[in-house]
């Protein structure tokens, strides 16, 4: 098989990311951005999508997460698209439910090459150690617009952001994994267009 991995380093006045991603990996991570939620928060998203990650980020966080936050879901996006190559094989579609403690979240997703958000989450806690909550919606737009992904999220209900959040990216993590496995019944892409590119 084809190895399924990409490697993409982006610099901006704002932001330095250095990323490698192995779709067909063992959930192992090295992630250090300067955020320690959202460092955890991508371990989870590396592990329950048993994608091998590491992400060696540096950015503004003087000003505050939201630079460096959105600038790692672009290039996660960008390295997602680039290691899923044509797409053939692929199941295309995940969704996953996942329970996190009381709270309930929704990710589903169409490896379309069409990128799209719709997310639902309203989180009381606005900070949670140096990482401000509203930016979980920016991330996952970021991810979706830069690999081509109609992606919905959805807090179903819950009380602790903590938990509702960690809920949305184990999500994100095993929705793609489903979405990406190679079925071999499937001959070239799973359209009827015969393509899953955005043209």
């Amino acid at each position: 098989m084809v190895k399924r991995e990409a490697l993409i380093k982006r610099d901006t006045f704002e932001t330095g990311i250095e990323m490698s991603l192995d779709l067909d990996g063992e959930g192992n991570s090295e992630i250090d951005t300067g955020v320690g939620f959202f460092d955890h928060m991508l371990t989870l998203f590396s592990k329950h999508g048993l994608f091998n990650l590491k992400v060696k980020a540096k950015g503004d966080l003087y000003v505050d997460s939201h630079h460096l936050v959105e600038d790692v879901g672009i290039v996660l996006g960008k390295c997602i698209a680039k290691a899923l190559g044509d797409k053939k094989g692929i199941k295309r579609y995940g969704t996953s439910y996942l329970p996190m403690d009381e709270s309930l979240e929704l990710v589903s997703m169409d490896i379309s090459g069409r990128p799209f958000l719709v997310f639902e989450g309203d989180f009381e806690t606005k900070l949670l150690g140096n990482f401000e909550t509203e930016m979980v919606e920016e991330f996952f737009r970021a991810v979706a617009m830069n690999s081509g992904i109609t992606l919905h999220a959805k807090v179903l209900y819950g009380k602790n952001t903590h938990h509702m959040i960690e809920g949305l990216f184990k999500g994100l993590g095993r929705a793609l994994r489903e979405a990406i496995e190679i079925d071999p019944r499937i001959k070239g892409v799973m359209s009827t267009k015969g393509s899953l590119q955005n043209d």
